[in-house]
C-alpha cells in the first residue's frame, strides 16, 4: 500500500470520528498537499505532546515539531540504488569464488587468483567503498524515496554490509596494518547501524502514528491517538544497533586479537562462537524483513530483501562448506606427517 493510499484510507475511517469544521479541515489539507503532509509525517524526528481536554476519544494528541528540507535530486537516487546493487552483486560473486577456491581454484592461479587478491578494494566492507556506504547511510533521509527509498531498502544494505563482513577477511601484510583496517571494519559496522537507526525510526514512527491515529485537524500533522506513541513504532521490531551489530563487532574483536596475539584453543573457540552466533543474527534479521516485505506487498521491496536473505544463506553455505571440506582434509594431513618424519629417519640412518 501506498503512502497516498494510506492517507485516503485513514481519512475515510476517520472521517466517521470527526466532527464539523475538524474533519473538514482535515479533508481539504489532505486534497491539497497530502503527499507533502504524509512526507512529512514519515520523516518527523521530533514529536510534541499536547494536552488535551478531550480525554475519552483523544487522550494523546501529537503534532510533528520538526521540518523536512526535502529530497536530493532523482539523480543522487539512481546513483544510491546502483551502488547498492553493485554492493550486492560484489559480495555474491566474491562468495562464490571463495567456494571455488576452497575448492581448489587457488592454487590455479590466472585471472581468478588475481582477481580475489584485489577483494578488499570491491567489497562494500572494504577501505575503499565502506566510507560510501556511510555516506549513503549519513544522507539517507534526505534520498529519494521515489527512486530508492532508503527507510524501507537501507536495512537491505546494512545486512549486505555486515555479510560481507563476516565473510571476507581484511588481508594485510603486518599486524599494525591488519589491527587498523580491522578497527575500521568495526568502527564502520558502528556507525553504519547508528546512521542506519536515524533514517528508520523516523520511518517506522511515522508510519505507526498514521496507522493507528487520526487527525485532529488543529493542524496539519495534529494526531489523535488511544495510546502513547513510542520511538520506533510497534509494527516493525527491526534496527540498526541491535545484537546483531554487537554480535559481529565482537567476532571481528576477537579476529583482531587471535591474528596479533596468536590463535591459542580457547581464542579459536571464542572466535568460532562469536562468529556462529553473528551468522545466526544476520540470518535471522534477513529472514525477519523478508517477512516484513512479503506482509507490506511492495514487489520491488520483496524482491531486495529476498535477494539479500539468499545472499545471506549463500555466505553461510559457503562458511559450512570449507570447514567441511577442512574437517576432511585434516585427518589425512595428520596422518601424512608422522609417516614424513619415519621416511626422513630412515633416510638419515
Amino acid at each position: 500500500m501506498s503512502y497516498d493510499e494510506i492517507m485516503l484510507s485513514l481519512l475515510g475511517a476517520g472521517a466517521g470520528a470527526m466532527r464539523g469544521n475538524a474533519a473538514a479541515t482535515a479533508m481539504s489539507v489532505w486534497r491539497g498537499q497530502g503527499s507533502n503532509i504524509t512526507r512529512q509525517i514519515l520523516k518527523c524526528t521530533r514529536w510534541q505532546l499536547q494536552e488535551t481536554t478531550d480525554l475519552i476519544t483523544c487522550p494523546y494528541h501529537y503534532y510533528c515539531d520538526s521540518s523536512y528540507p526535502g529530497d536530493y535530486s532523482t539523480t543522487v537516487g539512481v546513483v544510491v540504488a546502483v551502488f547498492s546493487a553493485y554492493c550486492l552483486l560484489s559480495t555474491a560473486i566474491f562468495t562464490v569464488l571463495e567456494i571455488g577456491t576452497g575448492a581448489g581454484a587457488r592454487a590455479a592461479g590466472g585471472i581468478v587468483g588475481r582477481f580475489v587478491k584485489r577483494r578488499k578494494y570491491l567489497v562494500p566492507s572494504g577501505p575503499f567503498l565502506l566510507p560510501l556506504v556511510l555516506l549513503v547511510l549519513a544522507k539517507g533521509q534526505r534520498i529519494n524515496a521515489a527512486v530508492f527509498p532508503l527507510a524501507r531498502l537501507g536495512p537491505a544494505l546494512l545486512l549486505t554490509l555486515q555479510a560481507s563482513a563476516l565473510a571476507f577477511r581484511n588481508e594485510a601484510d603486518g599486524d599494525v596494518r591488519y589491527a587498523v583496517l580491522e578497527a575500521s571494519t568495526v568502527s564502520g559496522i558502528l556507525h553504519a547501524s547508528l546512521y542506519l537507526d536515524a533514517v528508520v525510526l523516523p520511518y517506522y514512527t511515522g508510519a505507526d502514528a498514521l496507522r493507528w491515529s487520526r487527525f485532529s485537524g488543529d493542524c496539519a500533522t495534529c494526531l489523535c491517538r488511544m495510546e502513547p506513541l513510542l520511538v520506533g513504532g510497534r509494527t516493525v521490531l527491526y534496527r540498526g544497533l541491535s545484537k546483531t551489530a554487537l554480535a559481529i563487532i565482537f567476532a571481528l574483536c576477537s579476529r583482531m586479537v587471535c591474528r596479533i596475539y596468536g590463535e591459542e584453543r580457547l581464542s579459536v573457540w571464542t572466535r568460532s562462537a562469536l562468529e556462529i552466533a553473528s551468522w545466526v543474527f544476520v540470518s535471522g534479521d534477513a529472514v525477519y524483513l523478508a517477512g516484513w516485505a512479503l506482509a507490506e506487498g511492495a514487489a520491488p521491496t520483496v524482491a531486495v530483501y529476498a535477494l539479500v536473505a539468499a545472499l545471506v544463506f549463500l555466505c553461510v553455505f559457503g562458511k559450512v562448506y570449507r570447514f567441511l571440506a577442512w574437517a576432511e582434509n585434516r585427518p589425512q594431513v595428520q596422518h601424512c606427517k608422522p609417516s614424513l618424519i619415519i621416511t626422513c629417519h630412515h633416510d638419515v640412518v
